[in-house]
């Protein structure tokens, strides 16, 4: 088995299933770019979290996973051999749980909106501005 990160974009919906003793788990393909062709990764969750992030994306979605990786191989109808991909993910990131972290992170202001970032310029001129060349008196 391999540790690995895998990005790429969620192809078809991500389905719960029950194993036979009732645990839950979650399944999905992702469709992960390789230079000028993509290659289809099986992903399985086991873990609440993973499951959670993972069915809260659709088709078509960028998604990047961790987790531990099986390479092998599959014989296509033509007979060429092709790579296959099987991840067991611990792991799921997307831009919609960095966006919900983001949320949680930042406080809030008064009535409710969301306090936006500092930026440079916002309580002072940029220091170059201020410069006039004339010696500093001390």
């Amino acid at each position: 088995m391999i540790d690995a990160l895998v990005s790429g974009k969620v192809s078809g919906a991500p389905t719960r299933r029950t194993s036979k003793n009732g645990n839950a788990f979650t399944v999905a393909k992702v469709r992960v770019p390789t230079g000028e062709e993509s290659v289809f990764c099986n992903v399985i969750c086991f873990a609440e979290q993973a499951q959670a992030a993972l069915l809260a994306l659709g088709d078509g979605e960028a998604v990047t996973l961790a987790g531990t990786l099986k390479v092998g191989t599959w014989t296509a109808k033509d007979g060429t051999a092709r790579p296959s991909l099987d991840l067991v993910a611990s792991n799921v990131l997307s831009i919609y749980s960095i966006t919900k972290k983001r949320k949680a992170t930042q406080p809030e202001q008064e009535g409710g909106q969301q306090r936006q970032p500092y930026r440079r310029g916002d309580y002072a001129a940029d220091p170059g501005e201020l410069d006039d060349g004339r010696p500093l008196d001390f």
